[in-house]
């Protein structure tokens, strides 16, 4: 395991609350595996709403990628789809516009409870990602 010093924010939605605190856990757990830190953790009420935080980690010099964890559960309506679609854009955006990386460790759509909770080891994934784009692209 090499120690690079990787620093990672993570923007976690608070919707579906119990799912994504254990996804930030799993996250910080393997981040420390792969010699990286999450160093910020911001909270945002839900999915949709991490556009911003995504940003205002980016601009940090002190954080050389970000991780995105979510849980979008299907609902009575198609809210889950537009929910996700809208997210994944605005944060695929961002990684581009700040030439950062961006980990997508956001499960769904069209989930139950359940089928979330088996994800929640996705998060580590997110981590991954950051860490060896951060690596391969000598950032």
């Amino acid at each position: 395991m090499v120690k690079e010093g990787i620093k990672i924010g993570a923007v976690v939605s608070e919707f579906n609350y119990d799912i994504t605190m254990m996804m930030l856990e799993r996250a910080k757990e393997h981040a420390r595996f792969l010699g990286a830190e999450i160093n910020q953790v911001v909270k945002v009420p839900g999915v949709f709403d991490m556009g911003l935080a995504v940003k205002k980690l980016l601009e940090r010099k002190d954080v050389d990628g970000v991780v995105t964890l979510g849980a979008v559960i299907e609902g009575e309506t198609e809210h889950d789809d537009v929910v996700i679609q809208h997210a994944a854009r605005k944060i695929a955006d961002l990684a581009l516009e700040y030439n950062k990386p961006v980990g997508f460790g956001i499960s769904g759509p069209g989930m139950t409870r359940l089928q979330a909770q088996k994800r929640i080891e996705r998060a580590k994934a997110a981590v991954e990602t950051v860490v060896k784009l951060h690596r391969r692209l000598k950032l």
